[in-house]
């Protein structure tokens, strides 16, 4: 692989402290990407914001604004995260779809090339930039725009199963399953937009666990001990 997206999600990051950041797990994601930016494979990154805000926390609060705070918490992700990046000896930018005054810079996709060709690591903060659209969505979107060759996605859970393992200890781990059956079975590999979007513009997926040793620098090579999403029928 030459470019990929790789989604982080904030639960992930937070490790057992079940929010905010657990340092240790943001370093050792730095190191492995920069070895994979080190070989010269071009990255973007999109986190979550579900280790500081999740869904609407109460429902005298309108959806639209919930959504807000969410992209907002996504940014700050991005940020800290990209700090820890740096502190690794990468190059480093955040992108968002809406201005933030001097923390971040505007998305474009000429500019992510411009960065991507410099050997930069990219991060995609703010979502879409609307309501009602996930960042499972944003990344899918992302990794489109920028042409990936695959879209890489680091989880708590492993790979993808026929129900939660979390609460079924009989669920079934895909090896390979086509977007098209994580459609009709509603498996939640992503939400439904982001499953149709990457079906429409033909996006793989690889989903693995975050936790497990080198998963992104394996997922990368093309090592899947997770689950391959392929866009075949």
């Amino acid at each position: 692989m030459k470019r990929v997206l790789l989604k982080l999600s904030g639960e992930a990051l937070a490790g057992e402290k079940s929010s905010g950041f657990d340092e240790a797990v943001v370093t050792e994601v730095a190191r492995q990407v920069g070895i994979l930016s080190q070989e010269g494979i071009q990255i973007g990154i999109v986190i979550g914001g579900g280790n500081f805000w999740r869904g609407r926390s109460s429902d005298r609060i309108d959806r639209t604004k919930a959504d807000q705070i969410g992209m907002l918490a996504t940014v700050m992700n991005c940020i800290y995260v990209s700090e820890i990046f740096r502190s690794e000896g990468m190059k480093t930018s955040v992108l968002t779809p809406f201005p933030c005054g001097d923390f971040t810079k505007g998305f474009s996709k000429d500019r992510c090339n411009k960065y991507l060709s410099r050997n930069m690591v990219i991060f995609f903060g703010g979502g879409t930039g609307h309501p009602f659209f996930s960042t499972d969505t944003a990344a899918v979107l992302r990794a489109i725009e920028i042409e990936a060759d695959a879209l890489l996605l680091a989880k708590a859970v492993d790979g993808v199963y026929d129900s939660d393992p979390r609460k079924n200890p009989n669920a079934r781990k895909f090896d390979e399953i086509s977007i098209q059956e994580v459609i009709e079975k509603d498996l939640q590999v992503v939400d439904m937009t982001a499953s149709i979007l990457a079906k429409e513009r033909q996006m793989p997926m690889i989903v693995f666990g975050l936790n497990e040793e080198n998963s992104i620098v394996d997922a990368a090579h093309g090592i899947i001990r997770g689950t391959k999403v392929t866009c075949n029928p």
